[in-house]
């Protein structure tokens, strides 16, 4: 998200099924949003599934999430997939929380791919992503690839303290 030649890009890692994560995206997710909005930096997001190795359905989640960005709704959707955050077999509940992303749903194309689990091969990948950062847990965020300062780690559940640590980190205005 953002422009794609921003001076800056801030790394985000979080997998679907994590309650940090949810917390992370209605406080620290909202500040990143603006940043990018703003232009100085661009967000890229790293969506790990590695929850699903306790039946969580992430990978399922992850899924719909790519679909999201065929349709250029990926925002709107992970804020509404972290505001619910199903539990279980839950593709039924990822087409009812698409519901209400105005423009999503429709066409068939996302429900098909949400369905079908058309990328599968692409959560895969992005698992792969993410196991290739070496990071145990999320959410994470790294400003141009470098983890925050130890002292600002908690900064990122706070979206005015993000900011700071993001200017602090040279990165963002």
């Amino acid at each position: 998200m953002g422009a794609t030649d921003a001076p800056h890009t801030v790394r985000v890692l979080v997998d679907p099924h994590c309650g940090y994560c949810a917390k992370f995206e209605r406080t620290g997710g909202e500040a990143l949003l603006k940043l990018a909005g703003d232009g100085g930096l661009k967000v890229e997001y790293v969506l790990a599934s590695f929850l699903d190795e306790r039946g969580s359905g992430s990978g399922i989640a992850v899924n719909a999430l790519r679909a999201s960005v065929d349709k250029g709704k990926f925002a709107e959707y992970q804020a509404a997939l972290f505001a619910s955050q199903p539990k279980g077999r839950f593709t039924d509940e990822l087409l009812r929380i698409a519901d209400g992303v105005p423009g999503l749903r429709g066409a068939g194309d996302f429900d098909k791919a949400v369905a079908e689990q058309t990328y599968k091969a692409w959560v895969g990948e992005a698992a792969e992503a993410f196991r290739a950062t070496g990071a145990r847990g999320t959410p994470l965020v790294l400003p141009d690839g470098k983890p925050l300062p130890a002292r600002a780690a908690g900064s990122i559940f706070d979206g005015a303290a993000l900011a700071a640590a993001l200017k602090e980190a040279g990165v963002g205005g």
